[in-house]
């Protein structure tokens, strides 16, 4: 099946955060959302469901976790059996579940600028949060300062909150990489979570590579924080899991949740079933458009925007731009796109200090939406 991804959908007055946080005459590339219809097979499941009309409570899900194990070997050479599962209503929830079973009180190691709850779960929990900043090369791509790691990772901290691949710098990590970080939690004596909500949405040239998966002594340290909302746009269903192979671990962090954290939802389990049993052809599909968008973006921006700057995504669908080359009048970048542009993007200074100056744009959209937008700040710019 040839999937579309050019045709525009209104999601106007479709109850849409995306599309109506912002007044109507402002194109929303903000929150992780994307604007295509997701796999017919997820919308035909959902469908025969809603025909069937009684939507008890759901059970374990014993299909879907069977599915997830299939899975993690196919794609990753990863063996992980239905036990180390737990469901959860989403990812953040989880960062947090793992705050409050690990590190109330302690340290918790976060590697800005990075994707905004990682920034306010230590403080749900009454942690303390240590920052360990990413730092760009003289290519302005981000790497991992290990000085400055180790120092978090050795001043009582007992959780790190690692985001693979990264959002927002779109960073999709290297083994060698990897390894290293995992080695030096183990040092440590860190218990590692870690966000892996972006690892379907790899482009060419790159592979992600589950931190657990390395060894079994990394396998044992980390909870692993997965979902098919991303890549196959199914957020307002709310199906995520982890992945303990630790039981002492899984039993904290289900202490944890326990009555405040609840289940999935029946359509969350039903969409997820369907996509991962029948949506790979649109997710093929869905990568290459993507990819086109962000060299479509990248070429753009290079040609006719000199005064920003953008790596491009190994991962995800989210580009990160430096603004800082913009005149002291466009101090902040994003109010000046929201108000001049009428485009919405997300404000640097939400993933911490450090993305200061710098602005997130969703290119997950039909490219027609994308080059209206480039449209827009350019004019904006040059007037």
């Amino acid at each position: 099946m040839k999937y579309d991804f050019d045709t525009v959908i209104p999601r106007q007055n479709t109850d849409s955060e995306k599309w109506s946080f912002y007044p109507k005459d402002v194109l929303p590339m903000w929150v992780a959302d994307m604007d295509f219809r997701s796999p017919e097979p997820v919308i035909e499941a959902l469908r025969a469901r809603v025909e069937h009309g009684v939507f008890g409570y759901p059970n374990q899900a014993t299909v879907l976790k069977d599915l997830l194990v299939e899975r993690m070997a196919h794609r990753y050479s990863w063996k992980i059996t239905p036990e180390d599962i737990i469901l959860l209503p989403g990812v953040v929830p989880g960062i947090n579940i793992a705050c409050h079973a690990f590190a109330h009180h302690k340290g918790v190691v976060v590697q800005p600028p990075v994707y905004g709850p990682f920034l306010t779960a230590p403080q749900n929990a009454k942690a303390i949060r240590l920052d360990a900043p990413l730092v760009q090369n003289n290519l302005g791509e981000y790497e991992i300062d290990w000085d400055i790691l180790k120092t978090a990772c050795s001043k009582d901290a007992n959780l790190m909150i690692f985001c693979s691949p990264h959002n927002p710098v779109g960073r999709v990590w290297k083994r060698e990489e990897l390894e290293k970080m995992g080695e030096l939690c183990l040092r440590h004596r860190v218990v590692l979570c870690s966000d892996e909500i972006h690892c379907d949405l790899v482009y060419p040239g790159h592979a992600h590579i589950p931190i657990a998966s390395l060894s079994p002594e990394l396998a044992h340290n980390t909870i692993t924080l997965m979902a098919p909302s991303k890549t196959f746009n199914l957020p307002g269903l709310f199906c995520s899991f982890a992945i303990i192979q630790n039981p002492q671990l899984r039993e904290e962090f289900l202490n944890a949740r326990q009555g405040l954290v609840g289940g999935v939802n029946i359509m969350g389990i039903t969409a997820s079933v369907a996509a991962y049993q029948s949506g790979e052809e649109w997710l093929t599909q869905l990568l290459d458009y993507l990819q086109g968008n962000r060299d479509f973006l990248y070429n753009i921006l290079q040609a006719e925007f000199p005064e920003l700057k953008m790596s491009k995504p190994e991962g995800t669908y989210l580009a990160w731009i430096d603004c800082r080359n913009l005149p002291e009048t466009f101090s902040n970048p994003s109010k000046f796109f929201l108000e001049k542009a009428k485009v919405g993007v997300v404000d640097g200074k939400w993933f911490g200090k450090e993305g200061e100056g710098f602005v997130r744009l969703n290119f997950g959209c039909p490219r027609s939406i994308l080059n209206e937008a480039l449209e827009r700040m350019k004019l904006a710019l040059s007037s």
